[in-house]
């Protein structure tokens, strides 16, 4: 018996966490939805969504007129608690941070953003970051579900070490994790004026990992089964892929290096050892310099490098001639990835979805004609869609204890 009950708590713990999941990807807008895509009774799905909004996740509202598309019944919203907990959500780069809270739906609620060059010190970097992730939560007197930062580096799993932070400075084997949720909860203690308490459990993920973990459930890879994403973020290229829902990070969280892909072996120096990476051919400091310009000293490289290519594509043939160059060896890298990946969708993000605006036929044409019996031509190119996707794809990791098991609410309330 004694089996059999704990086998009922699991049903129902993953019931639950099925339909907060589905809730939260905005797939089941209503209570008949929900019970179509559980695949239970609509007193089944009745229930658990009212165990949903019991524990502050989700409200439920009764609006006149809203069939559920097959019989015409009205049928109730769930949306979610616009005063319900948050996860906190950082996000650091060579030329400075962002913080922001983070509610289900990936949505931000508030945010914080400041300039500031990378010491090379993680201590000295991450603290800025603490201290104003602290003050943002402590102002908005929020719940918190957990905290996660993105960075700009391989990170080994399970320890959430960095690897060879190349733009950063910070050695191999930076505990990022610790020294992170070190900080936040000294902040914490700062901004309440007592003494250090346990801080919200904190995670660490690669930046273009998060963006692709917000893409696949919130942005322009929703429905995508292999989904890989390319980007050129403040510095350098990275790449990530999700499968079937899931980031794949491979044996100990060091896979999808595609910025380490070499396009050229007479190309430039990378920072990796390589000659003609991706990461020193297709990023924006490669463009800016391509285009025959000189970054402004103090200002992001990235934010450069867009408004040149903006504003000079159509009409300075310089700039036009870095953009071609660059999707060029853009095209022959994705070529390869497509050819070891095989993806259902490809999304770019940062400068090069910049690159696929201006030229999207030159791009597709690049991969296409480097892909053995025409694979590469027939997937889709997209750009991303989120202008935040570092920091909502943060969140989510944050926001994936409770997803998994929704229960957990209540012993937070507790």
């Amino acid at each position: 018996m004694a089996g059999t009950h704990t086998t009922g708590q699991d049903r129902g713990s993953g019931l639950a966490g099925a339909a907060l999941t589905l809730i939260h990807t905005g797939q089941a807008p209503t209570r008949s939805a929900l019970t179509a895509a559980l695949g239970v009774t609509r007193a089944t799905a009745g229930t658990v969504a009212a165990d949903l909004r019991e524990l502050g996740l989700i409200r439920v509202e009764a609006r006149p007129g809203l069939g559920d598309g097959r019989h015409g019944r009205p049928s109730h919203r769930l949306v979610i608690d616009p005063d319900g907990p948050v996860a906190l959500a950082a996000q650091l780069h060579t030329d400075g941070f962002a913080v922001a809270l983070v509610g289900l739906g990936g949505r931000i609620v508030a945010s914080a953003t400041a300039q500031r060059a990378a010491s090379g010190d993680p201590a000295e970097d991450l603290a800025p970051v603490a201290v104003a992730a602290a003050r943002l939560l402590t102002r908005a007197g929020r719940g918190c579900v957990g905290a996660a930062l993105a960075v700009p580096s391989a990170v080994a799993e399970p320890e959430e070490t960095a690897v060879s932070p190349l733009y950063l400075g910070w050695p191999t084997g930076t505990k990022i994790r610790d020294i992170f949720a070190t900080l936040l909860g000294e902040a914490l203690a700062a901004q309440r004026s007592r003494a250090p308490d346990a801080s919200p459990r904190c995670r660490v993920v690669n930046d273009v990992n998060a963006v692709a973990l917000a893409e696949h459930r919130h942005g322009a890879g929703r429905g995508a089964s292999h989904l890989l994403v390319v980007a050129a973020e403040h510095r350098g290229v990275g790449g990530a892929l999700v499968l079937r829902g899931a980031l794949y990070t491979g044996s100990t969280g060091l896979s999808m290096e595609a910025g380490h892909v070499s396009v050229d072996p007479n190309g430039l120096p990378c920072p990796c050892g390589n000659r003609g990476c991706l990461n020193v051919e297709t990023d924006a400091e490669r463009f800016v310099r391509a285009a025959g310009r000189v970054a402004r000293p103090g200002g992001p490289v990235l934010r450069q490098a867009i408004e040149i290519l903006r504003a000079g594509y159509p009409t300075d043939p310089k700039v036009r001639s870095a953009a071609e160059r660059l999707t060029e060896r853009l095209g022959l890298g994705l070529a390869g990835l497509i050819n070891v990946v095989n993806p259902d969708r490809v999304l770019l993000g940062g400068l090069h979805r910049y690159l696929l605006e201006a030229a999207p036929d030159q791009l597709r044409d690049a991969v296409a004609t480097r892909s053995p019996w025409g694979r590469g031509a027939g997937v889709p190119i997209e750009a991303c869609a989120l202008d935040d996707g570092e920091l909502i794809g943060a969140a989510e990791l944050a926001w994936q204890p409770v997803l998994d098991d929704p229960a957990l609410m209540a012993s937070r309330r507790d």
